[in-house]
């Protein structure tokens, strides 16, 4: 079995919808996204999302990363508690350890 875990560091970055709804979230490296790609396809969800488990600083939690084609990569939202307990804002940044799960 292939090793699914990395760990990198991505600028916290806020994309706003047509609705006005404020999202935040990180990009994995195309090179992570690519390995992801290859070796996690069989364990794609709706949406072709993977399923992990992420920490950032002292704040583990299980989330789902999802493909964007804008990027060329997967991004991994960060939701307002998680930013919050690390005292993070748009523009920082953070460094990830994730991990893709069945």
């Amino acid at each position: 079995m292939e090793d699914l875990n990395y760990r990198f560091q991505s600028e916290l970055i806020i994309s706003v919808s047509k609705k006005g709804t404020a999202w935040h979230f990180l990009v994995v490296p195309k090179d992570d996204a690519d390995h992801m790609r290859f070796f996690a396809a069989h364990l794609q969800r709706g949406f072709k999302s993977l399923k992990v488990d992420v920490t950032i600083g002292e704040t583990s939690w299980r989330t789902s990363v999802f493909p964007s084609t804008d990027r060329g990569s997967y991004i991994l939202p960060v939701k307002k508690n998680v930013r919050d307990r690390e005292g993070l804002s748009a523009g920082d940044r953070v460094e990830v350890a994730l991990k893709v799960i069945e």
